[in-house]
């Protein structure tokens, strides 16, 4: 169906995206949708690890364990090539029940044809609440790979996530998988002056580490005074807070962008 641009409900809105590239490209599509600009300026970046011995071990042994929980889409990519790279083949999870959070499910399913659990809540702390009611997890040993984070301070999201596993009584092993690190800021000299001249409407944070490394790079947080600030849920937007940021739109449907993309629409739909 063919709908005028201006009729799209964030028309004209230049929306900045902090997310990752392979995360921006994905959010980018659901604003254009809606008739937004977005502008890519990713403050943070994945990249493969530097030392595989840790990893290495533990994919060597990896039929020890009872579940894999991945929390992030970078952490199954990241597992699944070295697992490629070591030569050893999926059979080798038929021991692991797996895990994956939202539509990370889907790349989990297109890599070993299996997902046992998709919590109800798209976040780690769903994983925990689903783990809950399981009778004997207490007795079940828990791998869950994470990024060696480079550059900021570690978000608390994974520290929180472990010790919500250990709450129940759950040997875990965390193991990293992925380095996620911040993005030199002399490459984003136009996008900061954007900001700084009112031009963007609004910032985008699909994570905390975003926002750290994103609060890294101003002069002053008045350079972002002008902008709405909107939040992919509210476990990034408290942190966002704790942070010192004003957070304006929180999306509730957080298992997808399109319900993030929705969130930014709705906002603005309120003052129409």
């Amino acid at each position: 169906m063919l709908t005028l641009s201006k009729q799209l409900p964030l028309y004209g809105k230049r929306i900045l995206i902090t997310a990752p590239r392979n995360y921006a490209s994905r959010l980018s599509e659901e604003i254009i949708n809606k008739g937004g600009l977005p502008l890519l300026m990713p403050t943070i970046e994945t990249t493969w690890l530097t030392d595989y011995a840790e990893l290495d071990s533990v994919l060597k042994q990896i039929n020890k364990f009872d579940w894999i929980a991945f929390t992030s889409r970078n952490g199954i990519t990241a597992f699944f090539d070295r697992l490629n790279v070591l030569g050893i083949s999926t059979d080798a999870l038929q021991n692991c029940q797996l895990c994956a959070i939202g539509k990370d499910a889907e790349l989990l399913l297109s890599l070993c044809n299996r997902v046992d659990l998709i919590p109800k809540e798209s976040s780690p702390a769903g994983i925990v609440a689903e783990f809950s009611q399981i009778p004997d997890i207490h007795q079940k040993k828990v791998l869950v790979p994470v990024p060696v984070v480079v550059g900021i301070a570690e978000p608390d999201v994974v520290p929180n996530f472990i010790a919500g596993l250990q709450r129940l009584g759950i040997q875990v092993t965390r193991v990293p998988t992925y380095t996620t690190g911040c993005v030199d800021k002399e490459i984003y000299a136009v996008e900061l002056e954007l900001l700084r001249q009112g031009i963007i409407d609004v910032i985008a944070f699909s994570s905390t580490a975003e926002i750290e490394s994103f609060l890294a790079m101003l002069d002053s947080n008045r350079d972002y005074r002008h902008c709405i600030v909107a939040c992919f849920g509210p476990y990034t937007a408290t942190n966002a807070k704790k942070l010192g940021v004003n957070v304006s739109i929180v999306s509730q449907d957080y298992s997808s962008f399109a319900g993030f993309a929705d969130a930014i629409a709705q906002f603005f739909h309120q003052y129409e």
